[in-house]
């Protein structure tokens, strides 16, 4: 947005979307590979791929497609096991990070201002992630966990688009309260890009 903009008063919240922002590539494949055997990945890339296409051909949502491919590879999975993976995972992030984001992320830090991240990805192997880097608040798809048990679907609905700023509204209601910095690099970010102060596509 143009002009000069007043931040008397008011808290400074910065919000970073995760893959494509934060990371060059997308985390999603990234924990499948480093969690799952090389034979399922290819016997689940072949049973992913009918879901794929009518995805692409946009016939189902982004929300169907990713709960095919977490179900393929995760349901079933002791909820506890799964965090341990997702912990274990934080190391392989930093090979994805973008050096550029990590900086401003600091940047953020230092000038006192609260960092989000807030992505489409599953919070659970994003959140050790950003704890090790100080940021406490993450805000990302909640996947269903029944028995103690990944089920493959997600609580609700894929933290993407226009959810984003249904989510972020939920612990950040007082819109007039806070100047809102938002980082991001896909159609999914563009909503909550619109709703920032302060919108950074593509760049830091």
């Amino acid at each position: 947005m143009g002009g000069k903009i007043s931040t008397a008063g008011k808290r400074i919240i910065a919000a970073f979307d995760f893959d494509g922002t934060i990371t060059n590539s997308d985390s999603l494949w990234s924990f499948i590979k480093y969690n799952v055997r090389y034979s399922k990945i290819l016997t689940g890339a072949v049973l992913f791929a009918q879901t794929m296409l009518l995805f692409k051909l946009r016939l189902i949502s982004n929300q169907v497609a990713k709960e095919k491919l977490m179900k393929i590879f995760f349901a079933g999975v002791d909820y506890n096991h799964f965090l341990k993976i997702c912990d274990n995972f934080s190391d392989k992030i930093d090979l994805i990070v973008r050096q550029k984001a990590l900086n401003k992320i600091k940047w953020h830090i230092a000038e006192g201002h609260e960092v989000v991240i807030i992505s489409a990805s599953p919070q659970l192997w994003i959140l050790p992630w950003a704890i090790s880097n100080g940021i406490e608040t993450v805000i990302a798809t909640r996947l269903e966990i029944i028995d103690n048990t990944i089920t493959g679907r997600f609580m609700g609905k894929n933290c993407h688009g226009k959810e984003k700023i249904a989510r972020f509204i939920e612990i950040y209601p007082n819109r007039e309260d806070y100047i809102l910095y938002a980082y991001g690099d896909s159609s999914g970010d563009r909503p909550l890009l619109g709703f920032a102060d302060l919108a950074f596509y593509k760049k830091f």
